[in-house]
C-alpha cells in the first residue's frame, strides 16, 4: 500500500511531508531502476577495462555527465580505492544549488545514513577482539534493564543484532525522530526503553533489515567501553584513520559542511536532526575522502598508515556472509549486506556492500576484497543513482561478477508441488509490500508473481526453492521452516529482507466464499489485518465512520499514531482514534476549512474516502493522467480528480460500474460500507498502480525540445517516484 536554519538558504518545506514521501519511496527506487536496466550487456572476454586512476576518472566523468545520472542528483561525491591508494576522488554538481556551492569530496559532508551501521559494527568487533564482547552471548549481557517478550527458547545474541536476524518486531524511525529541534536530546537508553520491540520470530530464523538492532549495538559499545558512543567512535575509529570530517553529532561544524538535502524534483529541504542522540544505526555524517580512508584500512587487513583499527582475522570475519536464502542470494555479514542483484548473476558473495537512505540523501559503499577494491558514493537526493552506478561500474571494470551463475541441472516441480508457495506474502519490515503468488499454469516449474509496483510476471524454477524472473533474469528464492512457515526473498521491492507468507484465511461466518468481496476480505485476513477466526462476523454491510476509515488506512499502511496531542478544542481530542486522526492532518490526508471539526463518528461517504487516499497518491502520480475519465452519477466537484484517479487505477470494489457510454458511476455520495472499504484496501496492496501509471505516461505526447541536453537535465527522474515517496 503506497499512501502517505541552515539558516535562510533553506526553503521552508514540511518535514512531515518529506518524511511521508521518504517512507513511501523506500520500496520503489529499485524496481524502477531494474525496469530501465533489466538487461545489462556484459563485456566480452578480453575487453575488460583495467581499473586505474585514469580509467576510474574517465568512467566517473562520463557516468555523472549522462542524462540518466543527472536526473538523479543535485550533488554527488565519490571515491574509488584500490591496492591501498585512492584512484579517484571527485565531487559532481552542487552541495547547495542556490549558492552554486560545488561538492568537495574532502570537505562536503553528507548524511551517510545506514552506512553508519558498518562503522558501528567495526566498533563492536573491536570489543570482540578484546574479549569484552561475545558474539554468541545474549545481548542483554551488555545492555541491562530492557523489558520485552521473547516466547522462544533462543535468546537474541549479539550476532543476531549484527546480521539482522533478531526476530524483533519492526521498529523503524518514526516521524517524530526526524525533527528541527536542535536543542532536543534523547539518549539511546531512553529511546530503547520507549520503543523496545518484542521478539515475534525465532531469533536466527529470518532476515529482516533491523535498524533497532544497531541502536542496541551502539549501546553495547557505550556500555562495554565505558565511553560515550560518539567519543568512542572518534577515538577508536575516526581519529586513527584521519577521518577528521566524520561524526555522529550534527554540531555547528557539520551544519556548515553538510550538503543541502533535496527532494526528487530538486526542491531544497529543511535542515533536520535525529533522535536518539547519537543515532548509531544511521546518524553518521562524513565525506567521501573520510570513507575512502576507512575502505583502504579495511581492504588492507585493518591497517592504514601504520594505524590498526581491526585485526586481520576480524576483517576476514566481517567479509564472510553469515546466512543466505540460497547460495546465489546471500544476506548479511557483520556490518555489510549483499550487493544489488545483477540479471542472471544474483548477488556475488565476493562483494560486500552497505546502502544508506535518509530524507534527501542516499549512499552506497561496496568492497571487492579479492580485487582489493572499494567504492563509496553519496549524494544529496534520495534515490536510485547508486543502482545505476553499481551496475555500470561492475560492467566496466569487473564483468566477471555479472556473468550468469552456473546452476546444476534441476528437474522442475509439478504444479501441485509448487502449490505450497501460492498465497499472499508481506514484507517483514515494510508490511505494505505485498506479493501475490499463484501457480503459473499447468507447465511444471512455473509460478506467477504480482505486486502493486511491477504487476504480474512469471517465475521459472531453476533450482530447489530458486526461481528466475522470465523477463529480467533476477532470482527469487524461498525458505521453508519446519513449522510450515514460508519466507521469500525477491530482488525488486525490498531485497534487504524476507517476505512472509500469510496465514490460510479462515473466513467469516457472514462472508460467503462466492461473494465478489471475498477475495479482498480473505486476503486482508491472510495478511493479519483482520482476525483469522471463522466464528466471527465481519458485518460487510456496516457503514464505516470517518475515524474508522482514517485509522484503518493509516494502520494498514504500517504507520503509528501521532504522538502530538490534538488541539484541546478539536472534536477528536478524546476520541479513541485521536492519534490516527491527528496523523491524518499531519500528513495531509485530512484537510478542510475548519481544522477543529472532523466529525469522527459521522459515516464517511465513498467520495470522501477516495479523496483521503488521493491526497497521498498524488505525491506520486500527476492528476493530468486521469482527467479523461468520464464520470456518471452524482459527485461533488471537489472530489472529481480523486474519483478519476481511483477509477483509472482500479482502486475500488466490484460495486463500481462502467455504463454503456463508457462513463463510470462510483456511487460517490453513498456511505462507504465495510466490504467496499476492504476492496479499496486490498487494491491498494495488490493493484499494479505503478505499472498502470507508467503505461499512461508512455502514451502522453512528448514535448519538443530545441536543446536535448537541457531537456534531459530538467526532467525529473522516473527511477525515484518518492517525492513526485
Amino acid at each position: 500500500m503506497h499512501l502517505s536554519n541552515r539558516r535562510s538558504r533553506f526553503r521552508v518545506t514540511s518535514l512531515t511531508g518529506a518524511f511521508m514521501a521518504f517512507v513511501l519511496s523506500l520500496s520503489l527506487w529499485a524496481p524502477a531502476v531494474h525496469a530501465e536496466t533489466s538487461s545489462p550487456q556484459v563485456n566480452e572476454k578480453g575487453q575488460t577495462k583495467a581499473l586505474t586512476s585514469e580509467s576510474a576518472e574517465a568512467f566517473l566523468d562520463t557516468f555523472f555527465d549522462s542524462a540518466e545520472a543527472k536526473a538523479q542528483y543535485i550533488g554527488a561525491s565519490v571515491v574509488v580505492v584500490k591496492d591501498g591508494k585512492v584512484l579517484a576522488e571527485k565531487g559532481y554538481g552542487y552541495a547547495d544549488q542556490e549558492s552554486k556551492t560545488p561538492v568537495d569530496p574532502k570537505s562536503t559532508a553528507f548524511r551517510v545514513a545506514s552506512v553508519s551501521k558498518t562503522f558501528t559494527a567495526a566498533a563492536v568487533m573491536q570489543l570482540v577482539e578484546q574479549g569484552k564482547v561475545d558474539l554468541q552471548a545474549d545481548f542483554q549481557t551488555y545492555v541491562k534493564g530492557l523489558e520485552f517478550d521473547n516466547p522462544f527458547d533462543k535468546p537474541v545474541t549479539v550476532e543476531n543484532l549484527l546480521t539482522h536476524t533478531t526476530g524483533f518486531e519492526i521498529r523503524d524511525p518514526q516521524q517524530e525522530d526526524i525533527h528541527a529541534d536542535f536543542d532536543k536530546t534523547v539518549s539511546m537508553e531512553d529511546y530503547a526503553q520507549q520503543h523496545m520491540p518484542p521478539v515475534v520470530r525465532e531469533p536466527g530464523s529470518a532476515y529482516m533489515y533491523d535498524n533497532f538492532s544497531y541502536l542496541l549495538l551502539g549501546m553495547i559499545v557505550e556500555n562495554v567501553s565505558g565511553e560515550p558512543f560518539e567519543t568512542y567512535m572518534q577515538q577508536h575509529i575516526f581519529k586513527p584513520l584521519g577521518m577528521d570530517n566524520s561524526s555522529f553529532v550534527l554540531n555547528d561544524k557539520f551544519k556548515d559542511q553538510l550538503a543541502t538535502a533535496y527532494d526528487a524534483v530538486h526542491n531544497p529541504l529543511d535542515l533536520y536532526t535525529l533522535s536518539p542522540t547519537p543515532m548509531p544505526q544511521g546518524g553518521m555524517l562524513s565525506t567521501a575522502e573520510d570513507i575512502g580512508n576507512f575502505m583502504i584500512a579495511f581492504l588492507n587487513d585493518g591497517v592504514k598508515d601504520n594505524e590498526r583499527i581491526l585485526k586481520e582475522t576480524t576483517v576476514k570475519s566481517m567479509e564472510q556472509y553469515r546466512s543466505s536464502i540460497h547460495p546465489v542470494l546471500p544476506d548479511t555479514t557483520y556490518g555489510f549486506e549483499a550487493a544489488f542483484q545483477l540479471p542472471g548473476a544474483g548477488s556475488s558473495p565476493a562483494i560486500i556492500t552497505k546502502a544508506g537512505d535518509l530524507i534527501g540523501f542516499s549512499s552506497y559503499l561496496f568492497l571487492i576484497p579479492e580485487q582489493n577494491t572499494g567504492v563509496f558514493l553519496t549524494y544529496n537526493q534520495a534515490g536510485a543513482l547508486r543502482n545505476l552506478f553499481y551496475l555500470a561500474f561492475i560492467q566496466t571494470f569487473f564483468p566477471q561478477y555479472a556473468e550468469p551463475v552456473v546452476i546444476k541441472d534441476f528437474t522442475p516441480q509439478y504444479t501441485n508441488e509448487l502449490q505450497r508457495f501460492a498465497g499472499l506474502y508481506a514484507d517483514l519490515r515494510l508490511s505494505t509490500i505485498v506479493s501475490s503468488l499463484k501457480n503459473g499454469g499447468t507447465e511444471p516449474g512455473k509460478l506467477s508473481i504480482s505486486d502493486a509496483f511491477l504487476g504480474p510476471r512469471t517465475l521459472i524454477q531453476v533450482d530447489e526453492n530458486l526461481f528466475k524472473d522470465e523477463l529480467t533474469g533476477q532470482f527469487t528464492a524461498f525458505k521453508e521452516q519446519a513449522d510450515g512457515t514460508i519466507y521469500m526473498k525477491e530482488p525488486y521491492l525490498n531485497p534487504l529482507g524476507y517476505e512472509k507468507k500469510g496465514q490460510k484465511p479462515q473466513g467469516f461466518r457472514d462472508v460467503r466464499p462466492d461473494s465478489p468481496y471475498a477475495e479482498a476480505i480473505y486476503g486482508l485476513q491472510s495478511l493479519g489485518h483482520y482476525d483469522n477466526d471463522a466464528t466471527e462476523a465481519f458485518q460487510p454491510k456496516l457503514a464505516v465512520t470517518r475515524a474508522e476509515f482514517i485509522e484503518n488506512v493509516l494502520k494498514m499502511s504500517g504507520l503509528k499514531p501521532s504522538q502530538t496531542t490534538p488541539p484541546a478544542d478539536s472534536d477528536w481530542t478524546s476520541h479513541p482514534a485521536a492519534g490516527y486522526i491527528q496523523l491524518g492532518y499531519e500528513v495531509g490526508m485530512i484537510t478542510g476549512a475548519d481544522s477543529k471539526q472532523f466529525k469522527p463518528d459521522q459515516v464517511i461517504t465513498r467520495q470522501e474516502a477516495m479523496v483521503m487516499i488521493w491526497r497521498s497518491l498524488q505525491l506520486q502520480y500527476p492528476n493530468e493522467l486521469f482527467q479523461d475519465v468520464k464520470l456518471a452519477g452524482h459527485a461533488d466537484e471537489w472530489a472529481v480528480p480523486a474519483i478519476q484517479m481511483m477509477v483509472k487505477l482500479g482502486i475500488h470494489g466490484p460495486e463500481v460500474k462502467v455504463l454503456k457510454d463508457g462513463s463510470v458511476d462510483v456511487l460517490a455520495r453513498k456511505p462507504l460500507i465495510r466490504q467496499e472499504e476492504a476492496a479499496i484496501m486490498y487494491q491498494l496492496f495488490t493493484q499494479p498502480t505503478d505499472k498502470i501509471v507508467a503505461e499512461l505516461m508512455a502514451q502522453q505526447p512528448q514535448p519538443e525540445a530545441s536543446n536535448v541536453d537541457e531537456a534531459d537535465e530538467d526532467q525529473p527522474s522516473s527511477a525515484n517516484p518518492e517525492e513526485t515517496p
